[in-house]
């Protein structure tokens, strides 16, 4: 496609809030989607990708800004990959979020609107998360300002996060707004170390370079865990650099490495070393301790999520006496939490750390009637299964985002059980699958919990109970 093929578009009016983040404009009866925009701006737009149906563009000139607009509080704002939200208030970011559930689970589950109760917004908006993923890279994005002034600026190396669609640019961040402290203490301190030291950073289209990847987990219980991902073996430069930061922060209670060669930055297959302290961290949730290791999974907003177990085992409506099955369990944070309430939960999850890590939790927190099996959802749940385990009376079951695999949706219609709790970190897919189950059950209650403020993401809770 030529230049002539993408014009610029002026003096457009941005009408609504799309998916993913971004705003719509119309043009043409074409749908044009634009980043970093909000309702009532009127902007120019260089098209960057053009369809018969819809075209994509990025701001090139703001004419007048929405009245919605609120000054965002990050210096990172419009080039970080993260809070692209902040822009808006929260409680606009709410009333978009509660409007996106109603769209897809009207529009794709056919789902009556009445069902779909206000969001549970968050009370912390700054410094909710519990963990964050740092990338280095051997230099740091220039932002779009920096270029247009045509000065030579000297190359220097970033520790932060990755440039939207852009997977080998990084932006060097200073104070990330998402975790409280030491997480930019932590991160600063690492970052000039290794600078002062002479250490490299991943040059991520090339591959070279030692320093690669830095994830620092954070607790309620004020433990943390910091977690140094290298690209190759040096261990004196290791123990230098972790030497260095246990000095300076006697309050790590968990520092791990890892060295990593293969192409992408995923540890989950990857032996992670303890350097010192324990290889694990503890949260605390509703009176139980969750033993957290390096490739736990655990909701990233740990006071939200609290919220979000509490919905969903009062939507389960249980007495004591059900069995439950808890599918896609983790680390079996929801298994364990409902535990007190039913007479038997049995947990499904295809990663068999994260069932070692349920099992665990279930006997640091005296749970006995939990039992945890590991395995491919797909595989594993099947009419064998069941008849070995107990009929479920109540299904709960918490998907990844591409939702459940067809096999598993008719698993769960042949095993019947009186109520479902689907909860969602994706409306669409979740939409889709309940669309499958419309012809045995219908939808009671949905509740949308807001797990990540200034973001477009959010958690949904739907209640199914079976069609006698």
């Amino acid at each position: 496609m030529g230049r002539r093929d993408k014009p610029i578009l002026e003096n457009v009016e941005i009408k609504k809030v799309a998916a993913e983040g971004k705003s719509i404009a119309y043009i043409d009866e074409k749908v044009l989607f634009v980043p970093n925009t909000v309702p009532g701006d009127i902007v120019d737009v260089q098209v960057t990708r053009k369809r018969k149906s819809f075209m994509e563009g990025y701001v090139t000139h703001v004419h007048t800004y929405s009245a919605l607009r609120t000054e965002p509080f990050c210096s990172h704002f419009g080039v970080c990959g993260g809070c692209k939200w902040q822009q808006l208030p929260y409680d606009k970011q709410l009333e978009f979020k509660q409007q996106e559930v109603m769209d897809n689970l009207q529009r794709i589950g056919k789902v009556e609107n009445s069902t779909i109760c206000p969001i549970i917004g968050s009370e912390k908006q700054k410094y909710y998360r519990n963990k964050l993923e740092f990338t280095f890279c051997s230099k740091r994005f220039l932002t779009y300002e920096e270029v247009k002034t045509g000065g030579d600026i000297a190359p220097s190396p970033a520790l932060g996060f990755h440039v939207p669609n852009l997977f080998d640019k990084v932006v060097d961040i200073e104070h990330c707004y998402l975790q409280s402290s030491p997480s930019n203490e932590i991160r600063n301190f690492i970052r000039q170390y290794a600078i002062d030291k002479g250490l490299t950073f991943f040059d991520i289209r090339n591959h070279t370079g030692f320093l690669r990847t830095l994830t620092i987990r954070t607790s309620s219980i004020g433990e943390v865990m910091v977690i140094l991902a290298l690209y190759y073996e040096d261990k004196a430069a290791t123990s230098r650099l972790l030497d260095a930061l246990k000095q300076e922060f006697p309050v790590i209670t968990s520092l791990l490495y890892v060295v990593n060669q293969k192409a992408n930055d995923s540890l989950t297959d990857q032996q992670i070393i303890c350097y010192h302290g324990n290889d694990h961290i503890f949260e605390e949730l509703g009176g139980l301790r969750f033993k957290i290791g390096p490739k736990s999974f655990y909701q990233t907003n740990s006071e939200q999520a609290y919220i979000l177990y509490q919905k969903t085992m009062e939507l389960a409506g249980l007495t004591g006496h059900e069995t439950v099955y808890d599918l896609y369990t983790g680390t079996g944070t929801i298994a364990n939490f409902i535990a007190s309430k039913a007479e038997k939960v049995i947990g499904i999850e295809y990663v068999s750390e994260a069932i070692e890590d349920a099992k665990e939790n279930a006997e640091i927190n005296g749970i006995r009637n939990t039992r945890f099996f590991a395995g491919d959802m797909k595989d594993i749940l099947n009419e064998s299964f069941i008849e070995t385990h107990s009929r479920p009376n109540v299904i709960i079951t918490d998907p990844p985002r591409a939702g459940m695999h067809a096999d598993v949706v008719a698993t769960i219609l042949k095993a019947s059980p009186q109520r479902i709790v689907y909860v969602s970190c994706n409306s669409a897919t979740q939409a889709r699958d309940i669309q499958l189950m419309g012809d045995a059950y219908r939808v009671v209650t949905v509740q949308p919990v807001d797990m990540f403020p200034h973001t477009h993401h959010l958690e949904n809770i739907v209640l199914l109970e079976r069609i006698v």
